[in-house]
């Protein structure tokens, strides 16, 4: 197994495939708390356009990518604050918008091809080139940062928006970085896992992760792990199969998440058996409290009558 490695393309490969796994649940547990899971799909339709504007310029589309989606989430954000009863009109124009410019400047380019985004839009481990893997691993270092260093100011802000802002945060300029951040993250997986399948990545591992786990910084350990474990089996499953890297990573957190339920159910309904029997036994009577309370009332009575 370990032959792979005698490849160069490989070796980028899974020096980017460690990057995602460590990333996209980094910020998928922000996006899950606040229940905007299907966010980083809709930055990855808006990335699409980012890409096919790389090949139209002649320049690294990784780079153009994170301007274009950056300024797609940022927009998104701002559809969310002020878009009201129209908001999700908006957001579908958009998302939409993404993928037909994509395919429409790709198209234009000289260099591009459709066959070139496919390899974005699903993944392809034999494009990575190191370019790529520089850019990837500047960027990852950006989600990392603003993730954890940022950690407590973010929970606050995805738990309750109302109450972050009466404690004195910057509630929108937190909002804008969280977004930003979900872009970087989509630009830094789309070369492994692809543009549409990205999102799965973000939020499947967290789903896996919360049904083991409790507290914030459990959650976030375990679905770290299981992004980096995932991510490195399905690019070296992709290698030997000769299949799209992102089907495969993703069909593996599918997977975990399915064991990791079934394991935890039964515990689940353990504790629940256990919690509910622990509050039978706080609720029944004390035998020496009703005398205790004869008492008092027969104190009271007596103390009544003495007043009267």
């Amino acid at each position: 197994m370990l032959e792979i490695l005698d490849y160069a393309f490989m070796q980028r490969a899974l020096i980017a495939a460690v990057l995602v796994g460590i990333t996209a649940p980094a910020v998928g547990i922000y996006l899950v708390q606040r229940r905007q899971a299907i966010m980083g799909d809709g930055i990855g339709h808006v990335a699409l356009t980012g890409v096919a504007l790389g090949f139209l310029t002649g320049t690294n589309p990784v780079w153009t990518a994170v301007v274009v989606s950056a300024l797609g989430a940022v927009l998104m954000e701002l559809i969310r604050w002020y878009g009201k009863t129209r908001g999700d009109l908006a957001l579908a124009m958009l998302f939409y918008g993404g993928m037909a410019g994509g395919v429409l400047l790709i198209n234009l380019s000289p260099t591009g091809s459709n066959a070139n985004l496919t390899t974005y839009l699903f993944g392809s481990i034999t494009t990575v080139s190191r370019e790529d893997v520089t850019a990837i691993t500047f960027l990852a270092a950006f989600v990392v940062l603003i993730t954890l260093g940022l950690r407590r100011q973010l929970f606050a802000v995805c738990q309750d928006e109302e109450f972050a802002r009466v404690t004195g945060l910057p509630v929108r300029t937190l909002n804008l970085l969280l977004a930003i951040t979900a872009a970087v993250t989509v630009t830094v997986a789309m070369r492994v896992v692809g543009l549409l399948l990205v999102s799965a990545l973000m939020v499947v591992p967290v789903a896996a992760a919360q049904q083991a786990t409790r507290g914030f910084a459990m959650t976030l350990a375990l679905a770290v792990a299981i992004g980096i474990v995932v991510t490195l089996s399905g690019t070296v499953y992709s290698f030997y199969e000769d299949v799209p890297p992102g089907a495969s990573i993703v069909v593996l957190a599918i997977a975990v998440f399915a064991a990791i339920t079934a394991l935890a159910a039964p515990l689940a309904r353990r504790r629940a058996r256990r919690a509910a029997a622990a509050e039978e036994r706080c609720t029944l009577p004390v035998p020496g409290a009703r005398v205790s309370a004869a008492s008092a009332s027969a104190g009271a009575g007596e103390t009544d009558d003495v007043l009267l």
